[in-house]
């Protein structure tokens, strides 16, 4: 039964009449207090920046309890972000969420176990903030996609730019055609995953479970514990899609949902995707700054630490529109995290806060940059806790972020089985290659015993 679309505050105001609403959704918003009740699942260094980055921005989350299956992050993580605030800790989000009834979860845990977790706690009645990249295939991103809408959750992806003003100004902008007809779209040739080769079992961590290894795995093949996989899980095949800083769903992530914005394909993708030159093994380390900072967008991103190390591989994929999108740019020049748009009367450049015209006239009027809207994570949980409360959806809804994180796996799935020269040709509303049976098998993963997906019941 998908979930009404009725204010929260409304339904508290309602007294006797609300027992007339579904079970689950009395649950969630039933007695709820003054601030909107949300646990924490994963409890790794990103958890922290979000909770840190939406102090005094989403004033109206309380946090109630804490999730990870490394029972030693526990307790750190409650010392270290939640002193005097009587958060509850567990190392089963299952048992969390029976216990203390959030209304809304946040999934931060490792990539391959995002959607799982997320499908599991939509069924048990929570609303989902879901860390980028939100799935580990495309097939798993659909799956989550349907999920949402079966059981009318509230989403919202982790992908931040769509919530800072400027983005969407300048998104507006080229949407709306002040370029022109975009013809293209330039982001970075970012690196994909690295395949794991095995190496010899190290001892599990003290003070985890004796379960805690498998949990980790989650859907992924079980190998012998390792630290490399346990804590530099984002470089491998795996578990991620290339998700250090430079990689496609690392930085990339945001980088193509900043195309999609801008092109307004938020709810399809493109019909063509070319493989235009071998796959290389990139082990450059970090690039070395390229522009003034009156020439480029990127320049507060310069000094952190990005790992340019993985395949990569220049591409061009075309949308129905003719729109080339062209996975090309080099050097630690330009939109990192962003896009440029090119069109008939010019360009404009649109990184996290930042914007740059060429001719500079294209963009006068435009702040360069807004005081105050920095990363936009705030901004952005606040997006999610007011789609809680109006039941409308959110700037990034899952919808979006399917999309954005397709463009990211089509990459990597092109440099796997593509030919050089070779148009692969992909269906956008179907999700599949009409083409290249090799590339559909990449559409999904086999999951491991335990870990498949809930059936939507």
């Amino acid at each position: 039964m998908a979930q009404s679309r009725v204010s929260r505050r409304d339904v508290l105001k309602t007294g006797a009449a609300a027992l007339a609403l579904p079970a689950f959704l009395s649950r969630n918003v039933l007695g709820a207090s003054e601030k909107i009740r949300v646990a924490v699942i994963g409890l790794g260094g990103r958890a922290g920046g979000v909770l840190a980055e939406s102090r005094g921005i989403a004033t109206n989350m309380q946090i109630v309890a804490v999730a990870d299956c490394f029972a030693p992050r526990i307790g750190a993580f409650i010392n270290a972000h939640g002193q005097g605030q009587n958060w509850k800790g567990y190392d089963d989000f299952r048992k969390m969420i029976e216990e203390q009834k959030p209304e809304g979860v946040m999934v931060e845990t490792t990539t391959h176990a995002r959607g799982w977790i997320t499908v599991l706690a939509m069924q048990m009645g929570c609303d989902v903030y879901i860390e980028k990249p939100m799935c580990l295939t495309i097939a798993e991103g659909r799956a989550m996609v349907k999920a949402a809408r079966k059981y009318g959750r509230i989403t919202q992806v982790g992908t931040q730019q769509r919530s800072i003003a400027l983005n969407n100004q300048a998104s507006d902008f080229v949407k709306q055609g002040g370029i022109g007809k975009v013809h293209t779209v330039l982001v970075p040739n970012f690196v994909g995953a690295k395949r794991w080769s095995d190496k010899p079992a190290a001892p599990v961590p003290a003070g985890a479970a004796a379960n805690f290894w498998d949990i980790w795995t989650n859907q992924a093949v079980m190998r012998p514990y390792h630290p490399d996989i346990h804590y530099g899980w984002s470089m491998w095949w795996d578990y991620d899609g290339g998700g250090e800083c430079f990689g496609v769903t690392g930085w990339g992530t945001h980088s193509y949902d900043q195309v999609n914005r801008g092109l307004g394909t938020d709810e399809t993708g493109p019909v063509e995707i070319l493989l235009e030159e071998p796959v290389t093994v990139s082990n450059t380390g970090k690039f070395a700054k390229a522009r003034a900072r009156s020439e480029d967008t990127g320049t507060d991103y310069h000094g952190m630490a990005k790992a340019v190390v993985g395949p990569r591989a220049k591409i061009t994929m075309k949308f129905a529109s003719g729109t080339a999108l062209k996975c090309h740019l080099d050097g630690d020049s330009g939109p990192g995290l962003g896009a440029i748009f090119v069109g008939e009367k010019g360009s404009v450049e649109i990184n996290r806060n930042e914007i740059l015209g060429t001719p500079a006239e294209l963009t006068k009027g435009m702040e360069r940059t807004l005081p105050g809207e920095g990363g936009g994570t705030g901004l952005h949980v606040k997006n999610w806790l007011e789609g809680i409360e109006s039941r409308k959806r959110c700037t990034a809804d899952i919808e979006y972020g399917q999309r954005s994180t397709t463009l990211c796996y089509l990459v990597n799935i092109v440099r796997d089985v593509g030919k050089v020269g070779e148009k692969l040709e992909w269906d956008p509303a179907a999700e599949r290659f009409t083409n290249c049976e090799e590339g559909n098998k990449l559409l999904d993963r086999e999951r491991r015993k335990g870990y498949e997906l809930p059936a939507l019941g």
